[in-house]
């Protein structure tokens, strides 16, 4: 994606991209935690949880990120993600599965002709610590090797020493490198410290291309919080606003539960609108939700929770 015509001047250099993100208003901290914890109260009707629920699966990038990945993991978790509940098979299938780019091919194999995406991170994920030029070649292996999506990681180094046209170039040429895979960009908001950096890193990331503006790695302390993610979305419906483009949102960290899952949907319908809620546009990064949300669907109809061996253990 082109950066927006009315736009063009901010990313000229440096200093005009410095001067832009630094004009943004300052966020009200207060505020936009009062207004996360007062939208995660609402309460919903059964027809309505049910609802939820389904489009909450729906929206699950499936995740395994460690180190003893194997490809039977890999093929085991793409399995899941395509018949979550093989026992009901009106259970809708996940967003997509994600993978190091090393287990792209694998994945996409299992997952080929079932409508369920290939996400792969790349570029030196999670620290991001790594030369452009091998980040621009994690990426392109990554879609070579059938991935569908890009999820990459800002240099936070860069970014919070003030050199965001060093991030904005990175996220430029990762975009390009990606060819026609989607592009998340992750800002690892934990450490990022403050508000005002979040709400920066979300415009210099929708200048850049992105075409979702993602939270975390899931790697620290501090991940997907309801304020963080309020703030993003807030980003994403001024970025429409002045440019008619739609960049999607995804929390990712720590999102565990149904209850919590359903917070996240209210904070996008009340924020951004119906337009997010699907899986083009918002996404929870997750590993272990999709089993909760299971034993919820399950309790909703039948009326009771399931044995300890009705979901699989990720």
């Amino acid at each position: 994606m082109p950066t927006a015509p009315a736009f063009a001047d901010v990313t000229a250099s440096d200093s005009t991209l410095r001067r832009y993100l630094h004009g943004l208003p300052g966020v009200d901290a207060v505020g936009l935690e009062a207004r996360a914890a007062g939208l995660g109260t609402r309460s919903i009707k059964t027809t309505a949880k049910a609802y939820a629920i389904d489009l909450a699966i729906s929206m699950i990038d499936l995740t395994t990120l460690e180190g003893a990945d194997t490809p039977g993991k890999v093929r085991a978790l793409a399995a899941k993600a395509v018949h979550p509940d093989p026992t009901d098979r009106t259970t809708p299938a996940t967003a997509a599965v994600c993978v190091y780019p090393d287990m792209a091919a694998i994945a996409a194999e299992a997952l080929k002709g079932s409508g369920v995406k290939v996400a792969s991170v790349a570029t030196a994920f999670p620290a991001g610590r790594a030369a452009l030029d091998v980040k621009l070649a994690d990426t392109r292996d990554a879609v070579a090797a059938g991935a569908d999506e890009i999820d990459m990681v800002i240099d936070r180094g860069a970014f919070l020493s003030g050199r965001y046209l060093k991030v904005y170039e990175e996220i430029r040429a990762v975009k390009e490198a990606a060819g026609p895979a989607r592009l998340k960009v992750i800002f690892e908001t934990g450490e990022l410290s403050t508000y005002d950096n979040i709400r920066r890193a979300s415009w210099l990331g929708m200048l850049a291309g992105a075409d979702f503006i993602k939270t975390s790695t899931g790697k620290v302390a501090v991940n997907a919080t309801p304020a963080n993610t309020l703030l993003m979305l807030e980003a994403v419906r001024d970025f429409r606003a002045q440019t008619g483009v739609q960049i999607g949102v995804k929390p990712a960290g720590g999102i565990r539960t149904t209850k919590d899952a359903i917070k996240f949907l209210v904070l996008v319908n009340e924020t951004v609108g119906e337009d997010w809620l699907d899986n083009h546009w918002f996404r929870f990064g997750a590993s272990s939700l999709l089993n909760d949300l299971l034993m919820q669907r399950q309790k909703l109809a039948t009326g009771r929770y399931s044995g300890p061996d009705y979901v699989t253990v990720d």
